[in-house]
């Protein structure tokens, strides 16, 4: 607890204030003693004479932030961070590699000392100082790790969660400001769009060490937390829509980012696990939204879910300032090289971060966020289905947010509460799919990564075939099924369907991408998330024009039969992918 604190913002407040002399490293200990490897190659000896430890080397050894192969991987594999690269991509997916890290993380068990590497101008680059070393985030004890994974996972429920709950007070703005329901829904809808233009900002700022991963999130949450209050106080409809994406663009990090702190935490095995649990977050937040705003709405009007967003936002704020630490690699160790140059005056003391940071350009950094992603999607069908595909569904999902309100009420009699309680069909479905997705995992695909390595990248998209039929098969289902001579749970059963293929193509999908262009992978994420965004904000405000125009049977029929072309797109990258992949500059084989 002492290390969380310290490590938390307000324990680097209280360091600042007090000139590091409370909340104290190790390195700033006055009984502090330097590792004897670092003793040593400082003073021009790799190793004691007569020394009968084993250290081992930092190019031999991975561990977090200097995994060499598996460095990107275990951060890029989820698209928010670029870490020391290696020049072979390749043997990171192998079946050597999945075995070594097997290997190391049965060495983290042991306390040996890691050698730094020494550069050939004389640096010596800062790494962890032993195999077990408390200070990388993958040797943090489980408790430790789970705790920071419910903090993150608070944080994107709330800022899922502020988005839907918009939409159960759109009927109450349409009478207070004298507008049309498709005006109101632009809350919604630009709330939506904000969060992925945000990506696009604060991904590449995560990918400077000086910065890292945690200023970004508590520093961003601190506004969204002020401008929180402003749609309860709000007298203009253009006020409320510019507050509405201020909000989602302040919101965004806990969505462009959240992945990569997932990926500090956990090793390549364990990564998927943990998403999970992230994933799940996400998926409650619109489940739950609903519920809980359209309760208050009917009780005391539009400005009390509102209000709700703020009571959300409080505790968000106060456990990411008190109990979420850095877990950027590349800084932890770019502030450990800090300490260790001040404890022996020596400059040669660098992290590899402190080296890559030099040659970062703000050009490079926007190139590689918003021109790199397009050039790849445009030049590789299989990346322009991905972020097609993906922009699809993920837009088809947000027309539940208009959809409902004329089916619930109208057919069903539906007060707007219980309008909101129809939306946990998404949870339940969400539950379904993590329990099969992790027995997946469980019982089949760690097994066979253990066993075999990593396969080809399309050996991943076994669970996105199965999913890209559930999602147009529940569609049919809720389009079909939404009558008043059928009971009102069988269409929210055809909803449930829905979100287990979406969790199942969703998941395959954004492994696809980073196994396929690990260099590119942060990049890649962010293009894809605004072209999802963009694609959900046009989709919340056609969606009600649609149905009304067409019905809600023929309409959701549409959305239905648009979704089968997924099931042949996915197919074919199955089959396909690897011949695509080998005539792209951009992507590796495995």
């Amino acid at each position: 607890m002492y290390d969380l604190i310290r490590d938390a913002s307000v324990g680097q407040a209280i360091r600042f204030l007090t000139r590091n002399r409370v909340l104290k490293y190790p390195e700033e200990e006055e009984d502090y003693q330097l590792p004897q490897q670092y003793v040593d190659i400082l003073s021009g000896r790799e190793k004691l004479e007569g020394d009968t430890a084993a250290p081992i080397s930092s190019n031999d050894t991975p561990n977090n932030n200097n995994d060499d192969d598996d460095a990107d991987v275990d951060i890029e594999i989820l698209g928010r961070t670029h870490t020391r690269r290696s020049s072979v991509v390749g043997p990171r997916f192998s079946v050597e590699r999945v075995q070594e890290e097997q290997e190391i993380r049965m060495q983290r068990t042991k306390s040996v000392p890691i050698v730094p590497t020494k550069t050939a101008d004389g640096v010596v680059l800062v790494d962890w100082y032993s195999t077990d070393d408390p200070a990388n985030p993958q040797n943090w004890s489980n408790a430790k790790k789970y705790f920071i994974l419910f903090v993150l996972c608070f944080y994107t429920w709330t800022v899922y969660c502020t988005g839907p709950v918009y939409a159960t007070a759109e009927k109450g703005i349409q009478k207070y400001f004298g507008v049309s329901a498709v005006a109101a829904s632009l809350g919604l809808s630009l709330y939506i769009l904000a969060y992925g233009i945000g990506d696009l900002i604060f991904s590449p700022l995560t990918e400077i060490p000086v910065i890292g991963r945690n200023p970004v999130y508590y520093l961003t949450f601190i506004v969204f937390f002020a401008f929180s209050f402003g749609p309860t106080r709000v007298t203009t409809f253009g006020g409320l829509l510019v507050l509405r994406f201020l909000l989602g663009f302040f919101g965004s990090p806990a969505l462009a980012n959240g992945g990569a702190t997932v990926g500090d935490l956990f090793t390549i095995i364990n990564i998927p696990y943990g998403l999970c649990w992230w994933v799940f977050s996400a998926w409650t937040g619109p489940a739950i939204g609903p519920l809980i705003g359209g309760y208050a709405a009917m009780a005391n009007g539009w400005r009390w879910p509102m209000w709700e967003i703020v009571w959300m936002a409080a505790p968000t704020l106060v456990l990411l300032l008190l109990f979420m630490p850095e877990t950027a690699p590349a800084t932890l160790l770019l502030q450990r090289a800090h300490r260790l140059r001040k404890l022996t005056g020596d400059a040669r003391l660098q992290s590899q971060s402190e080296i890559d940071q030099k040659h970062m350009t703000a050009s490079a950094i926007l190139g590689e966020a918003l021109i790199r992603p397009m050039e790849i999607m445009f030049r590789d069908p299989s990346i322009f289905f991905v972020n097609l595909y993906t922009g699809y569904f993920y837009g088809v999902f947000y027309t539940f947010f208009e959809v409902f309100p004329l089916v619930f009420p109208v057919l069903y009699g539906f007060n707007l509460g219980e309008t909101g309680l129809s939306f946990l069909s998404c949870f339940i479905g969400v539950c379904i799919a993590i329990a099969l997705y992790t027995a997946y995992l469980y019982f089949y695909m760690v097994p066979d990564n253990l066993k075999h390595g990593f396969r080809e990248q399309e050996h991943r998209l076994v669970p996105a075939i199965f999913g890209s039929f559930l999602m147009p098969i529940g569609l049919f289902v809720f389009a079909w099924t939404a009558r008043t001579t059928v009971h009102w749970i069988v269409p929210l059963v055809g909803v449930a369907i829905f979100v287990v293929g979406h969790f199942f193509t969703m998941q395959s999908l954004f492994i696809y991408l980073p196994f396929s262009y690990p260099q590119y992978a942060a990049s890649l994420f962010a293009g894809n998330s605004l072209w999802r965004s963009g694609v959900a904000c046009g989709s919340v405000l056609f969606a009600r024009p649609l149905f009304i125009n067409m019905g809600i049977a023929r309409g959701v029929t549409l959305l239905a039969g648009l979704s089968v072309a997924g099931i042949f797109g996915t197919t074919a990258i199955y089959i396909f992918g690897k011949k695509l992949r080998a005539r792209s500059k951009y992507a590796v084989s495995s």
